[in-house]
């Protein structure tokens, strides 16, 4: 069975597409077969990747999403493409923003991904999304689609606050688009441990939302070498095997691997 997990806050600069790309890469050494989906026309995931062109890309989750609408014939390996890493990627690049707009008035509009997931799932054990930092119809199409949603914040004060929207947000499409959507979990990024101040943040993210949503014991450590990373195309596995990130992510894979 192959389990989709959507990556998605609607506050940007948290951590979604790096968490996107080394928890697919960790559980690809895990041994999962994982397919990567770039859901933000900035293509972020797919530039992490080494692709530092997406706008050069011929076929990406729009021209899929086009095909869909279309209803033109579209085979599992349409515009994969296969990274050093054992994970293989669906890209994104600056049409998606167009796709965005022109998706409204498509009947069954948040269901077009869904109809391409349909297509893939039994190649791979998990799909992840990364999904685009607003939660606008090509969001919500993520979020029809999977079966469960990791939400990345960042450990400070308005990050936090922003989170009541996403919940609220995933509650109505489960209750009308989605039924067995659930929250994965809330992973916090971008700690700083040594200070009080990231541990007020911790217990105020646990006072407000532990009773009803998993926070993942794991959380993510502020490092440089996360973004040197993602600016190589590399993942913090390869980049800094050793280090803090690195370490945390691997938990992190196993604290997923944990809810299957």
């Amino acid at each position: 069975m192959c389990k989709v997990i959507a990556i998605a806050n609607q506050k940007g600069g948290v951590g979604k597409t790096t968490t996107c790309a080394n928890l697919g890469i960790g559980l690809a050494d895990k041994g999962a077969k994982v397919l990567l989906i770039d859901a933000d026309p900035q293509g972020s995931l797919t530039a992490s990747l080494g692709y530092d062109r997406p706008d050069d890309i011929k076929i990406t989750i729009s021209t899929i999403m086009g095909n869909v609408i279309n209803d033109i014939e579209i085979t599992p390996l349409d515009g994969i493409l296969h990274y050093k890493d054992n994970v293989d990627l669906l890209p994104a690049n600056i049409e998606l923003a167009g796709m965005e707009i022109s998706i409204i008035n498509v009947m069954r509009r948040e269901m077009i991904l869904k109809e391409y997931i349909n297509i893939v799932i039994s190649l791979y054990d998990f799909i992840i999304i990364d999904c685009m930092p607003a939660l606008g119809m090509i969001t919500i199409n993520a979020l029809a689609c999977a079966d469960s949603v990791l939400i990345p914040v960042q450990a400070a004060y308005l990050p936090i606050k922003g989170l009541q929207q996403l919940i609220l947000t995933i509650g109505r499409i489960k209750k009308q688009i989605n039924p067995k959507l659930t929250i994965e979990g809330i992973l916090v990024t971008m700690i700083d441990s040594r200070t009080n101040f990231a541990k007020d943040i911790v217990a105020l993210l646990k006072e407000g939302y532990g009773e009803k949503v998993t926070i993942f014991s794991e959380s993510i450590p502020l490092s440089v070498r996360v973004a040197e990373s993602s600016a190589e195309g590399k993942s913090i596995y390869a980049h800094d095997p050793m280090g803090k990130a690195s370490h945390a992510y691997l938990r992190l894979v196993e604290e997923v691997l944990k809810n299957e």
